[in-house]
């Protein structure tokens, strides 16, 4: 393949164009997003060879990761991992200054700060953004893409971003789209750990899981109230009793451990319940819900 140079050609608009650095198959499903939207599209990949289907559907192809980055006002960086944008970032240190870094690479809240304050000391401004979806949903709505960081490139861009798919901005700071990526995620995990060890416990007696599946999936729709309810108690530390009072959950709770260890299901995760239920019963918040727990989530000291 041939690689074409990137040029600085002014377009139509500023607007119009956009530099992807990061080729794998979610940069290059986004890539080839913002070409189908009419973008003029820069991209780079370390290896040249992953540009060709790029290049055949109208991207320029940059030589350097620096010579994308001076191509756009609009620099979109999406990697393996934070070494590889730390390696990338060194090498675009002197063009960087007057662009807006979305950086949409996995990574902590830490690294999204850190990320920013290295972006502001070379004049640069920077969103970081987590993507909820895979690559062939890229640029519909089953595709979100949570940001935050500077609020004025946000705003500059935010048609741009839009194409992506469903955006949600989360603020300045920069690490607070980690946190709500990380928080979606590991409750989706959560959630899903519990259900296979219900599944267990249904198979251990003999009843069918596909079955349990599909009558369970009908009692989601009572789940939406209940947290935003539970989030409300949280934020207000007022729990009133939303399944019930702690000392008549406990109660059920014995029940549901002895249910388990007597079919050889694990029961840790029900245990760590009724143990923080008797604690604060022993509190004397027996009459309050399920949202009280919270109170003993906090590390000490």
């Amino acid at each position: 393949m041939t690689t074409t140079t990137a040029t600085t050609d002014t377009p139509t608009t500023a607007a119009d164009r956009v530099t992807v650095l990061g080729l794998g198959t979610m940069g290059s499903a986004i890539a080839t997003t913002f070409v189908e939207r009419g973008y003029r599209t820069t991209v780079w990949n370390r290896t040249a060879g992953k540009s060709a289907p790029l290049v055949a559907v109208g991207a320029t192809v940059a030589a350097t990761a620096a010579e994308a980055v001076a191509a756009s006002p609009l620099v979109v960086v999406c990697l393996l991992d934070g070494a590889a944008v730390d390696e990338v970032l060194a090498s675009v240190d002197d063009v960087v200054a007057g662009k807006v870094l979305v950086n949409l690479t996995s990574g902590s809240p830490a690294q999204a700060r850190a990320n920013e304050r290295w972006a502001g000391e070379r004049g640069a401004e920077y969103i970081d953004g987590k993507l909820m979806g895979d690559p062939p949903y890229v640029g519909t709505p089953n595709f979100t893409v949570l940001l935050s960081g500077s609020r004025s490139a946000f705003d500059a861009h935010e048609s741009a971003l839009r194409v992506l798919g469903g955006v949600g901005y989360h603020g300045e700071d920069p690490g607070f789209a980690a946190v709500e990526f990380m928080a979606q995620v590991a409750m989706g995990y959560e959630m899903l750990i519990g259900f296979l060890h219900v599944l267990k416990l249904a198979r251990a007696e003999g009843g069918d899981v596909t079955e349990f599946a599909e009558r369970f999936a009908g009692s989601l729709a009572a789940y939406p109230p209940l947290l935003t309810g539970i989030a409300k108690a949280v934020a207000s530390g007022e729990h009133p009793p939303d399944l019930g009072p702690l000392r008549v959950q406990a109660a059920l709770m014995d029940d549901m451990i002895g249910h388990r260890e007597s079919a050889g299901v694990e029961a840790v995760r029900m245990r760590q319940v009724k143990e923080l239920m008797d604690r604060r019963i022993a509190d004397g918040h027996g009459e309050q819900g399920f949202s009280s727990l919270f109170e003993l989530l906090a590390k000490e000291g």
